[in-house]
């Protein structure tokens, strides 16, 4: 299973947010090159990058900072929010990141997803981001009709090999991971499923190990301590 370090990035900065509210921000760093720097020397061999302000919809300067983020470091990288288009998937593949992450996106385009794929089968990932089972969007702020497992469903007919499976409502709160939604997840497609929200302790990155996920998103509990990434990665 690999563990992704993740940088969230919202005005030029690093932060994280609780339960994906843009009102509930914490800044833990101004510098998110210098952010992403830190986990690459503790040995992290993957990134998991968002761009807060582009999955609002936002223009911003952020996609500028995750560009110099691949360009500086040698690992790993997969990117969303904000990515939309054909050509904000090319810009950022181009540029060396590794996966694009639809979210929104893939709700509203199914067909920017179905083409995607077929030019780049191996570098989509879809971001499934749920509340209460149900699929959120537009940077969190609504809910769509799907359920996330009904829409997984859909996606992995599309040809999609992975997805991203954020609990919203464990997101930033450190209680530990919606075990049984995420195994519900895993056992109901064939595709890697990343598990994200909730991560709080080396014993959450094992329960997720255990019940089948391929990898897992650690944010906050990376940023406050309360996971050495270091130890986590060497797990």
């Amino acid at each position: 299973m690999i563990v992704y370090p993740a940088i969230d990035i919202k005005d030029g900065r690093c932060v994280r947010l609780l339960q994906g509210r843009f009102d509930d921000v914490t800044v833990y760093g101004d510098d998110p090159v210098q952010m992403a720097s830190k986990w690459v020397s503790l040995g992290a061999k993957w990134l998991h990058i968002v761009d807060l302000d582009g999955a609002r919809g936002e223009y911003s300067n952020n996609r500028k900072i995750i560009l110099d983020i691949i360009k500086k470091h040698s690992v790993s990288v997969q990117t969303g929010g904000g990515i939309r288009t054909m050509e904000d998937i090319e810009q950022i593949l181009s540029a060396g990141a590794s996966r694009a992450i639809l979210g929104t996106s893939a709700v509203r385009k199914p067909e920017l997803v179905k083409e995607a794929l077929s030019k780049y089968p191996d570098k989509i990932v879809v971001g499934i981001d749920a509340k209460d089972g149900m699929v959120a969007i537009e940077g969190w702020e609504q809910v769509s009709s799907y359920t996330a497992v009904d829409f997984a469903k859909s996606m992995e007919q599309l040809g999609c090999r992975v997805i991203i499976y954020t609990d919203i409502d464990t997101d930033g709160m450190l209680t530990g991971p919606n075990l049984k939604a995420m195994e519900e997840m895993v056992n109901s497609v064939s595709m890697e499923v990343i598990a994200s929200g909730g991560v709080s302790s080396l014993q959450d990155l094992k329960d997720l190990k255990e019940i089948g996920a391929s990898g897992a998103i650690t944010g906050k509990a990376i940023y406050t301590g309360a996971i050495d990434l270091a130890e986590a990665l060497k797990l």
